[in-house]
């Protein structure tokens, strides 16, 4: 995962994690406080310490978070949980590659994807001579599991990536797939059934989190409009690969209409997550830093305006979310780091 760049899971959130350079990064100090600008901010602590931890998400209570990690000999993405203070670390699969992770509702079972049914070992890295991409595993299916790790069970059995996948309040899936020939965003039961497609067009549509009420859902996207472009996208397409170097984020009624355009930076925007009033996003891009390594978190309206940059680091800020009263905010950042490509999990109070 050593690369310069971010982006679609967090799979490929770390190949920039890994190039950020953190030696000059804004440290917090001594009493939790955050940096200086960072205004929204308070009583920041660190929750992991060593290794590449991110994308953690509340449970329903708000008193755990579940994340990814690679750890200890861990060649890829394992799949932990723990309480929103750092305590009573677990981790909960051993196998293959994962991502994704999510609380069910019942806060009895989690749910994350993983290609250990086609190898226990880590699939290969992809090939970087074509350049920056990313790997669309085709092997990666969703599965469902008791909050041990015991139980598991395989939701999607389509060929091709299905990954992504974030829970509505009520319990409805959103996840990326490759199912129809193009990665897009579909919605189904938790239960596996009843599957519908929202995105058709060309491109990347991919990240989807549900607004607090269920009515919404944020996205990142890519869609090529020159030919050349469109030929770069398929050709690595089939392949399964992709080139991320520009996402915009987008918002669509839950069952596909309405879309709309909410970024328009040129940049690699990624990681929306609504705030609990659902007229506004959280999110991350690199759209201030020329270079394109480094991310921050930003909040924006729905309607675009507003734009408000959150986080104020020299290193990675990726991976918002909400608790579920709004109260706290949980992210993964390089700030910190005692060594080099080290990320971790940070919470702090929010201060709208």
């Amino acid at each position: 995962m050593k690369l310069i760049f971010a982006l679609l899971t967090v799979t490929v959130l770390f190949s920039v994690l890994r190039s950020s350079d953190t030696s000059s990064a804004h440290k917090p100090s001594d009493n939790g406080q955050p940096a200086p600008n960072e205004r929204h901010l308070a009583n920041l602590r660190q929750l992991t310490f060593g290794g590449e931890n991110a994308e953690a998400y509340f449970s329903v209570d708000g008193k755990q978070l579940i994340f990814q990690s690679t750890r200890d000999k861990s060649e890829c993405d394992q799949i932990y949980t723990m309480n929103v203070d750092g305590s009573n670390l677990a981790q909960l699969t051993n196998s293959g590659r994962t991502t994704c992770a999510y609380f069910l509702p019942s806060g009895k079972h989690v749910l994350y994807s993983s290609t250990h049914v086609a190898a226990k070992e880590c699939p290969p890295k992809p090939d970087f001579s074509k350049g920056y991409v990313w790997a669309v595993y085709p092997s990666f299916d969703i599965f469902t599991a008791r909050q041990d790790g015991s139980g598991v069970k395989q939701l999607t059995k389509t060929p091709g990536y299905d990954a992504e996948t974030t829970i509505s309040r009520d319990g409805r899936l959103a996840f990326t797939s490759m199912r129809g020939g193009d990665l897009d965003i579909y919605t189904m039961n938790a239960n596996g059934k009843r599957v519908r497609r929202l995105t058709t067009e060309l491109g990347y549509d991919g990240g989807p989190f549900w607004s607090y009420d269920g009515k919404l859902i944020v996205y990142r996207a890519h869609h090529p409009k020159t030919e050349k472009d469109k030929a770069d996208y398929l050709g690595l397409l089939k392949q399964n690969l992709i080139r991320p170097t520009t996402l915009e984020i987008w918002v669509m009624n839950a069952d596909g209409s309405n879309k709309r355009q909410v970024t328009r930076n040129g940049k690699a925007n990624f990681a929306p997550y609504f705030f609990p009033d659902g007229k506004r996003i959280l999110f991350a891009s690199n759209m201030d830093d020329p270079k394109g390594r480094n991310f921050d978190i930003y909040k924006i309206n729905v309607d675009g305006t507003g734009l408000e940059r959150i986080t104020d680091n020299d290193t990675f800020d990726g991976f918002p979310m909400f608790s579920p009263d709004g109260k706290k905010l949980v992210f993964a950042s390089n700030r910190n780091a005692k060594s080099r490509g080290e990320t971790n999990v940070f919470i702090a109070d929010w201060v709208d």
